[in-house]
């Protein structure tokens, strides 16, 4: 059956249970009555003859299943099993814990989605686990940082690892090319509410409702070619759930959802997916100081396409590669990069490559461009790339607009220029304070830092007097 059309049967009585996913899959597995509702004592009858029922001497009656309709969680974990393998023998694969619907209050182990996937089910368990801590604000992954060791793990596994899984076994449940298209429109729709208001504004949203879509559809069967077109709009959806997480500033989470989706990426084979996501990790680790192993990601990115190579993409793999050593300092090395950038982004066709780097113009270059020369000290040449981004922007990107102005405006406190400098910085303050970004408060923190050598300019005071009221002023840390 088409994974839209599955119904949930209501239990005896006309009740819509209360834990919805677990009464969705008894149904797919078949256990209903004669007329067509869940049929509880079946059930219970096939919990109790499985082998970690018949093990743990445990026996269930129709009681226990509404109980389980209702909401209540088993406490002991030979039950779940139990569940899970009456399930599983029906439907002939494995079922995982987290599709039972049952909320638990367990603490979430601190290296759940560290590990890359090996096989698509493998991931819709990490997922999984992820939204339900995220959506659980369990501050032990929520909040924890960033694991460096994870990173390097995560590009190794994708560069030397097998790309393309067998589908996991058979599956009642049947997907088809709608699905995938409404996952992708889906992301698309909050791909452009990050960009326009930050990651903070509707993250919550795009997690609940992949916790609800995503765990499912990659379970269900479909043929190859559906299924790999899937795991290509999986691996870009988890990336914006991803990205959303590192603009919010929730870092341990972030990293944590892109390692996923890389591997999601390697089961559908799509490579340059996959690097497209090893260079959004190299800019999360820019971001958090490692800018080694930030460059060594562009790397990856670079050496895990050679083959498949499309120019737009290099030269943003490029570009990443030179953002990171322009914070080393490596001068030589960051103006190889850069120029490898330019070279690749010059031989591009217009529309070539995937749907989801057409952002990447000539104004998101010359941006990138602005923030290497403003990080080498080469503040002249920072301010011409930053102007030109800024004259060429189409306006669609509020976030990537604002970064850039506040590159422009370091560059000018850098040059001594506080009065130009402080005033684009007035009027990117403005224009941000519509963004829920953590990143955009971290760019107004690094002006402040300029800012205190010039304090005692009269520009200064103006400046700080008109938008001191500001959300992205007063949500800094400086």
């Amino acid at each position: 059956m088409n994974i839209n059309t599955c119904r949930t049967s209501a239990a005896p009585g006309g009740a819509v249970p209360k834990n919805e996913r677990l009464a969705a899959l008894m149904t797919d597995a078949g256990f209903l009555d004669r007329a067509g509702t869940i049929g509880r004592k079946s059930f219970a009858r096939a919990v109790s003859e499985t082998t970690c029922a018949l093990a743990a001497g445990r026996s269930y009656s129709h009681t226990y299943v509404k109980r389980w309709l209702d909401g209540t969680v088993p406490r002991d974990e030979d039950t779940r099993n139990a569940i899970r393998e009456a399930i599983g023998a029906r439907l002939g694969r494995t079922v995982a814990v987290d599709e039972l619907g049952f909320r638990s209050s367990a603490t979430f182990s601190p290296d759940t989605g560290l590990a890359y996937p090996d096989r698509p089910a493998d991931a819709a368990s990490n997922v999984a686990h992820l939204f339900d801590a995220d959506l659980a604000q369990a501050n032990g992954l929520v909040q924890a940082p960033a694991n460096v060791a994870a990173w390097n793990d995560a590009a190794m596994n994708w560069l030397v690892g097998g790309r393309r899984p067998a589908p996991d076994g058979p599956a009642r449940s049947r997907i088809g090319v709608g699905d995938v298209e409404r996952l992708r429109a889906m992301r698309q729709t909050f791909d452009r509410l990050d960009s326009t208001y930050g990651g903070g504004h509707a993250r919550n949203a795009l997690v609940q409702y992949l916790r609800t879509e995503l765990p499912q559809l990659l379970r269900a069967g479909g043929t190859t070619e559906t299924l790999q077109a899937l795991y290509s709009a999986a691996g870009e959806s988890t990336q914006l759930a991803a990205w959303m997480a590192y603009d919010a500033g929730l870092h341990g989470l972030a990293q944590r959802y892109f390692i996923q989706a890389l591997g999601l990426a390697g089961a559908a084979d799509d490579q340059l997916l996959a690097a497209s996501i090893l260079d959004a990790m190299s800019h999360q680790a820019s971001f958090l100081g490692r800018y080694r192993e930030a460059a060594n990601m562009a790397r990856a990115a670079q050496l895990g396409t050679k083959t498949v190579g499309v120019p737009i993409l290099t030269a943003h793999f490029h570009i990443m590669e030179a953002r990171a050593l322009a914070r080393l300092g490596d001068d030589g090395a960051c103006s190889q990069a850069m120029g490898a950038a330019i070279e690749n982004f010059e031989r591009h066709s217009p529309g070539e490559g995937p749907a989801w780097i057409s952002y990447f113009d000539e104004a998101e270059l010359a941006a990138e461009l602005g923030h290497c020369y403003r990080d080498l000290g080469q503040s002249e040449r920072a301010i011409g790339y930053a102007s030109q981004a800024l004259d060429s922007a189409s306006g669609d990107y509020a976030r990537s607009d604002f970064f850039v102005a506040m590159v422009l405006a370091d560059a000018h406190l850098d040059l001594g220029n506080v009065d130009e400098g402080c005033h684009v910085a007035t009027k990117a303050i403005k224009v941000g304070d519509t963004l829920d970004s953590a990143r955009c408060r971290e760019y107004v923190d690094e002006f402040k830092v300029r800012l205190r050598k010039h304090r005692s300019n009269s520009s200064v005071r103006v400046f700080v007097d008109e938008i001191r009221d500001s959300r992205l002023w007063k949500g800094s840390s400086q």
